[in-house]
Parts: structure tokens; C-alpha cells; sequence
């Protein structure tokens, strides 16, 4: 599984506590659900590269 980058996040505590609500219907942890909030907006911006892209990258 490849490395995940730590990063520390200030965040609004009524936003936190959206987020922590969200996740728990989800089913997700409240570090998860950031990553997949993350991954959406950068998917619907066209700024996630493909797995193609990212697969391509792995074999240099």
C-alpha cells in the first residue's frame, strides 16, 4: 500500500463536527471521510489524474 502523507489541518470546529457527523453515516472515519471530500472536489475539478496516469507513474 503506498505511503500516505501526514499533514496537520486547522480546521473550524463546527466544520469538524460536520464532518465527524457525515462520516459516521458513512460509515467512514472523519480521516477518511476529509480524504474522500478531498478526492471528489479534485475529481469534479478534473485535477485527479486517472489510475491509468497513476499506474504509469509507479513503473518509472
Amino acid at each position: 500500500m503506498a505511503r500516505r502523507k501526514q499533514y496537520p489541518l486547522r480546521i473550524d470546529p463546527t466544520v469538524w463536527e460536520a464532518i465527524e457527523r457525515w462520516a459516521a453515516d458513512d460509515m467512514r472515519s472523519a480521516n477518511g471521510q476529509v480524504e474522500w471530500i478531498l478526492r471528489e472536489a479534485l475529481r469534479r475539478a478534473g485535477r485527479l489524474p486517472s489510475k491509468s496516469d497513476a499506474s504509469a507513474k509507479d513503473g518509472e
